[in-house]
């Protein structure tokens, strides 16, 4: 088969590669899209893998082409997303049903091969079942749509409270429907972009503020009666975005970080007495996975999406790229601010 090989740093070709067989209890899936994560960009930019070669990607969507031996709830013909974590299902984390923290994992495009290739073999558990009405592209954003919902899991979410999501990507987009759906007051999208504030708009969001605006603050603290947020939500992983989380905050809320730093992160000590001062809870988040595996977040993905009540916009992706070309796409993230939105690689036959 072909694949986009990961050879070196900055190298990415698309070379033959050996094609796997599925065993027992795997399945074999015909990838048709597999999406570049925020994640994938360090790998291949700034010698971020585990070992050269690689093949990487775990945002994807296809169809079963083979069963291994023992497969009784995937078949042929089925089209599937694939939910990229391998726990270990020993570990005293795993017993727990905490397998997005088990130490003794595998992922599947990243510390094995991935779906940025004509097919990948995985367990036929990771196998994510969806309705046929559902598109590849929109198929392949199972993982950060469970990514959100997990957050709202983990910060205790439940509906009749003001809601700010701070970061405008996709996961931001999909953890503002998130609220939605199970009920928020108001659900308020933050973002310095007015591109994604008008597709948080086309979602569903009740009002987006661009913070770039020098009154932001105090046209977002208007917007909850001057009281603050009951849930937030930083989803953008930047320095500004989780300093803001502390102040959008209200009395006793609770504050989940589902983005991941990249810099030296500092707060002043009157940053940080905001938590004191309004007692409210702090907490990560981590993957997207539940018991039994993969969990109610890939569960009430596939459920929605098929409803159409968790939307999805061609605003999500910034552009599709023939798998063919990897090489020239993550180029693309060389330049600060040029990829806004999901960079899709697809396989056209």
């Amino acid at each position: 088969m072909k694949a986009a090989v990961v050879c070196a740093n900055e190298d990415v070709q698309y070379l033959d590669y050996e094609e796997s067989i599925p065993g027992p209890g795997e399945v074999k899936v015909k990838v048709r899209a597999s999406g570049i994560c925020g994640s994938d960009i360090p790998r291949v930019l700034h010698k971020g893998v585990h070992f050269y070669p690689i093949v990487l990607g775990h945002e994807f969507s296809g169809d079963v082409v083979e069963i291994g031996e023992g497969v009784t709830k995937v078949k042929v013909g089925d089209r599937v997303s694939g939910a990229p974590l391998k726990p270990c299902m020993k570990c005293d984390d795993c017993q727990k049903g905490n397998f997005s923290l088990c130490k003794h994992y595998s992922f599947i495009g990243s510390r094995e091969q991935g779906s940025n290739a004509d097919y990948v073999v995985i367990p036929e558990q990771n196998a994510v079942v969806y309705d046929s009405s559902i598109s590849y592209e929109q198929a392949a954003m199972f993982e950060p749509s469970t990514v959100a919902l997990h957050g709202l899991l983990q910060n205790e979410y439940q509906g009749g409270q003001y809601v700010a999501v701070l970061g405008g990507g996709t996961i931001g987009m999909f953890t503002m429907q998130w609220a939605k759906i199970f009920g928020s007051r108001k659900v308020v999208v933050f973002d310095i972009s007015e591109e994604r504030l008008e597709l948080a708009k086309r979602l569903g969001a009740d009002a987006v503020i661009n913070t770039t605006k020098e009154n932001y603050m105090q046209e977002a603290m208007a917007l909850t009666g001057k009281k603050g947020y009951g849930y937030v939500f930083e989803t953008a992983g930047q320095i500004p975005t989780m300093h803001m989380a502390f102040e959008l905050a209200g009395n006793k809320a609770n504050v989940c970080f589902i983005g991941t730093p990249h810099a030296e992160l500092t707060f002043t000590p009157a940053m940080w007495e905001n938590m004191n001062r309004k007692e409210f809870h702090l907490t990560g988040s981590w993957m997207s996975y539940s018991a039994p595996f993969p969990g109610k977040e890939w569960e009430l993905t596939a459920h929605y999406f098929a409803t159409g009540q968790l939307k999805f916009d061609p605003g999500f992706i910034y552009k599709k790229v023939p798998m063919s070309q990897a090489q020239e796409a993550f180029q693309m993230f060389k330049t600060p601010g040029l990829v806004k939105g999901k960079v899709l690689l697809v396989n056209e036959s």
